[in-house]
């Protein structure tokens, strides 16, 4: 089993985490149900008590096409899903170039702006289910079609490693997309953050929710919610995971009290002790 050292202070966009040796997948056969996948860790907050880690190996960074689909591994950098959309005059993906991130966790959480998100022109995906999984149907072979996912806003039930996904292709690349998406982040900061904290709740948004209950600009120890976008949990000062959790703990409790609206993590905490769906700190029906 490969593994390499990780600086996660370094590695990850919100610049919080030890140094993790993680586990390289290099093939479905070596999967672990144990570990948990991260991509370039650009919606991850490392914890102090992470779970086992483990990344796909450089053999998953790829495009390609093949019988006029576009094929794309999961380890593959959505500034490169854009260039070579743009170099090959491909439309549909022009949202992905504003989107950090690899191609696996955009399909894992649906990414997107506004109503653009990667399953809207999504076939199938391929997973390491086929060789790990002893749940799965004899003969299975680890793909999954688009209609056989259970998808949604920042959501989908894919619960094993994403290795490659199938799309339609199309062209006719629209620069002036590219340009709507750029002015829809002008809005964002830079500072160092791990993008939308929160699920923006039906009919509402978390950023306004935040703002509503005092927040807005609200700093404990290194982090804060940014004063540009209060929905934007931004390390201000070599912040810690416990400045984050307890930031995002506050905004969940205050959100909850003033207006019975629990707000859904969109950051993903990697830590056994917020993992736990049961646990009071990430279900308000769940009694302390």
């Amino acid at each position: 089993m490969n593994s390499k050292l990780i600086d996660f202070s370094r590695f990850s966009s919100i610049k919080i985490g030890g140094s993790l040796d993680v586990f390289i997948l290099e093939e479905a056969s070596e999967y672990d149900k144990d570990y948990y996948l991260i991509g370039a860790c650009n919606n991850t907050l490392i914890g102090t008590q992470p779970p086992p880690l483990m990344i796909l190996s450089k053999k998953y960074d790829y495009i390609k096409i093949e019988e006029n689909l576009l094929k794309i591994g999961a380890a593959t950098p959505s500034g490169k899903i854009a260039s070579f959309c743009k170099k090959h005059d491909i439309a549909n993906f022009e949202f992905v170039s504003h989107l950090p991130g690899t191609l696996g966790g955009l399909v894992k959480m649906n990414a997107g702006l506004k109503e653009y998100e990667i399953f809207n022109n999504l076939i199938s995906v391929s997973t390491c289910v086929a060789s790990c999984s002893e749940e799965m149907p004899l003969g299975f072979d680890g793909v999954k079609k688009r209609e056989e996912i259970n998808f949604g806003y920042r959501f989908t039930d894919i619960q094993t490693p994403i290795l490659k996904a199938t799309f339609t292709l199309s062209h006719g690349f629209d620069r002036d997309k590219v340009e709507l998406f750029k002015k829809m982040r002008l809005n964002q900061p830079n500072m160092p953050s791990a993008g939308s904290c929160f699920k923006n709740p039906v009919g509402d948004y978390a950023g306004r929710l935040i703002e509503a209950v005092g927040l807005k600009g609200y700093r404990v120890g290194g982090m804060e919610f940014s004063e540009m976008h209060a929905n934007f949990l931004v390390n201000a000062d070599n912040g810690s995971f416990d400045d984050a959790i307890f930031l995002i703990q506050e905004a969940q409790k205050r959100v909850y009290e003033q207006f019975g609206i629990w707000l859904e993590n969109e950051i993903i905490v990697l830590d056994t002790r917020y993992m736990d769906k049961s646990s009071p700190l990430i279900n308000p029906h769940v009694k302390a």
